[in-house]
């Protein structure tokens, strides 16, 4: 997950730097330090990236395109 994962997953599900990190079990500083491209532990980064996926957040990779997510399709049709 880059940096701009980060925002653009924040973006799609309408959550602020707050809402992230309550629903991560994080730092808001944390977070901050994510999305200005600071270095932070794995398991951190993977416990962030569980949560938006947990919410709906597929990321997509860098495919000649640019990394970037997209909200996945929900199988309740809403």
């Amino acid at each position: 997950m880059t940096p701009v994962q980060c925002r653009m997953a924040r973006a799609a599900l309408d959550w602020g730097v707050l809402d992230l990190a309550k629903k991560a079990g994080i730092s808001t500083q944390t977070i901050v330090r994510l999305e200005r491209g600071d270095a932070l532990k794995q398991p951190t980064l993977d416990r962030i990236r569980e949560t938006f996926e947990g919410a709906g957040v597929a990321f997509i990779p860098e495919n000649g395109g640019g990394p970037g997510v997209r909200l996945a399709r929900r199988s309740d049709n809403v």
